[in-house]
């Protein structure tokens, strides 16, 4: 053990002073795993291929509900297991999660699906798209989760943007995008905003950034804490670069004093101004994980900045100098994160991990994880696990479970196998 410490603190920054990195009992509602699932994909899971309306598809996004998975993204074509079964679905398909399966639900967008939650007999999906079933939906639909309807009454009326998030936490329907407002709750039936988060939330972290927004938010298990990340600079009048947390109250959110002053510092790559992927609370949620691309650091950023790096925060410590532990990849995206207890997984175009002084290649230390790989969440440095995956643009979601993690993603090969797009690791 001795030797592991020694190396996660060459490789790594040194765990912060009197932070306990402890995994506690989860609280109620989240998965939680006692260990590290299987390489092996199984072998049900249907393909999402390419065709000659969409030559490149991928997953962005990954749903449950009961016994059906839904896995949105860009794509017009879906096989079985086996390839002799195909089917066209317009952005959004649902299959068995145990079978594999592939439902008649078959909702049509004109855009792609980056979010999709559940809440009883409801489906809530967002994205890039202003019309499903022909309906005008600018962003954000309502469906009936078992004939793919456009449920009429729910009609939250965007003037433009997207919808890149959608959580439900404590009964509420939050959402995040770059839509007006960028972080709403809204009423579960009409759409309506609820008025419970009300911020301004304001300012691009470059020129170059695009809209302000929320790109992807994660709650704690409690629902007490939120942590946004997207583009942005400040928010309820406080300076906030590329990441906050708020106190989710029960009459509204607050923001949190958490705030993280490297995030106001650029990555090597100047095109990628907007560099902050994922988040995902651990499932006790004392702590947090955010993903990141935007290339190297550049000069005195190593151990701070969060370049092409996962990195944990303890959710206690308000004004980190630096987080608990960052691994480096040396140069390529991170794009999703999932925090399991076990494993702290993420996905990307990644070729290694432990690799801080790797600039596009491997630097001392560095462990080859193609594609996907899992960290030790106390000690920040790569677990053995490596399944290795197509590593393509990068696989943007990942979902657990508590029979596994589902892996959305543009890659077509995970462990050996072909399992395109979608693949299912049992615990």
């Amino acid at each position: 053990m001795a030797s592991r410490l020694q190396r996660a603190a060459i490789v790594l920054s040194t765990v912060l002073v009197g932070v306990s990195c402890s995994l506690g009992a989860a609280s109620a509602g989240s998965v939680t795993h006692n260990r590290v699932v299987s390489e092996n994909p199984a072998n049900v899971t249907p393909n999402v291929v390419s065709d000659t309306v969409v030559p490149q598809p991928a997953v962005f996004a990954l749903g449950k509900r009961r016994d059906t998975i839904y896995a949105g993204g860009s794509f017009r074509t879906v096989s079985d297991a086996t390839g002799a079964t195909t089917v066209q679905r317009h952005n959004l398909v649902a299959f068995n999660a145990t079978s594999g399966a592939i439902s008649a639900f078959a909702p049509v967008f004109n855009g792609e699906v980056w979010a999709i939650a559940s809440w009883k007999s409801a489906l809530f999906v967002g994205g890039t798209f202003s019309s499903v079933n022909g309906v005008a939906r600018q962003g954000l639909v309502k469906l009936n989760a078992n004939t793919g309807q456009v449920v009429a009454e729910f009609a939250p009326g965007f003037s433009g943007g997207q919808v890149t998030e959608i959580r439900i936490v404590n009964g509420r329907l939050i959402v995040g995008g770059s839509f007006p407002g960028e972080l709403l709750a809204l009423n579960r039936r009409t759409g309506a905003d609820t008025g419970y988060i009300d911020l301004s939330i304001s300012g691009k972290v470059a020129d170059n950034a695009g809209a302000t927004k929320v790109y992807r938010f994660a709650a704690s298990s409690s629902g007490k804490r939120l942590v946004a990340i997207g583009n942005f600079t400040s928010v309820a009048g406080h300076e906030r670069w590329r990441a906050f947390m708020l106190n989710l109250g029960r009459d509204g959110a607050r923001l949190n004093p958490w705030s993280y002053a490297p995030l106001k510092r650029a990555c090597a790559a100047s095109t990628i101004p907007e560099y902050l992927k994922d988040v995902d609370f651990a499932p006790d949620g004392s702590y947090f994980v955010i993903v990141s691309s935007g290339a190297v650091v550049q000069a005195g950023g190593l151990g701070t900045d969060l370049c092409d790096a996962a990195a944990r925060f303890e959710t206690s410590v308000q004004q980190p100098s630096k987080p608990t532990w960052i691994n480096y990849t040396g140069g390529d995206t991170l794009h999703s994160v999932a925090v399991t207890g076990a494993a702290v997984y993420v996905q990307g175009h990644q070729r290694w991990l432990d690799n801080p002084e790797g600039k596009n290649d491997a630097g001392p230390g560095a462990v080859p994880r193609e594609g996907i790989g899992a960290i030790d969440p106390e000690l920040g440095t790569a677990l053995p696990w490596n399944p290795g995956k197509t590593r393509g643009v990068g696989g943007r979601d990942l979902l657990v479970t508590q029979a596994g993690l589902w892996v959305g993603s543009d890659g077509e090969w995970f462990n050996g196998e072909r399992r395109a797009r979608i693949a299912f690791c049992p615990l």
